[in-house]
């Protein structure tokens, strides 16, 4: 199996082991056949982003133990369906993105400058 690869072409990086993130809950925004959500975009989390998710009826922040989701809060990693990403840039709340763990099939719903335009270093 090849490694996946990020939006700037290289090696896909770890999204978030704390809190375990990703379709496949390996820690990267791996992406198959059976993400029909496309959970491609490494996000930090904002205030902003989690009270509209909520809003639209996808509450982010409240544990749900019987699925082992602990509930976000804003500074931590997540991947995020990439059309979710697009609504909240489109309703300026998008939280900010990781390009390096980012994955590359981001790009078949959202641009590549949308993106670059929320970007944060790997770093953070």
């Amino acid at each position: 199996m090849q490694p996946s690869v990020n939006v700037l072409g290289g090696k896909l990086q770890p999204c978030s082991t704390r809190p375990v993130t990703g379709f496949y809950r390996n820690g990267c925004c791996d992406t198959g056949p059976e993400d029909r959500g496309s959970h491609t975009v490494c996000v930090v989390l904002t205030e902003e982003f989690l009270a509209m998710s909520r809003y639209l009826g996808n509450d982010l922040t409240t544990p749900r133990p019987e699925f082992g989701f602990p509930g976000l809060q804003a500074g931590q990693r997540w991947c995020l369906c990439a059309s979710r990403f697009l609504q909240a840039a489109q309703e300026f709340a998008a939280p900010h993105v990781v390009l390096e763990s980012t994955h590359k099939r981001a790009l078949d719903i959202v641009p590549l400058e949308l993106l670059q335009r929320h970007a944060r270093p790997a770093a953070d």
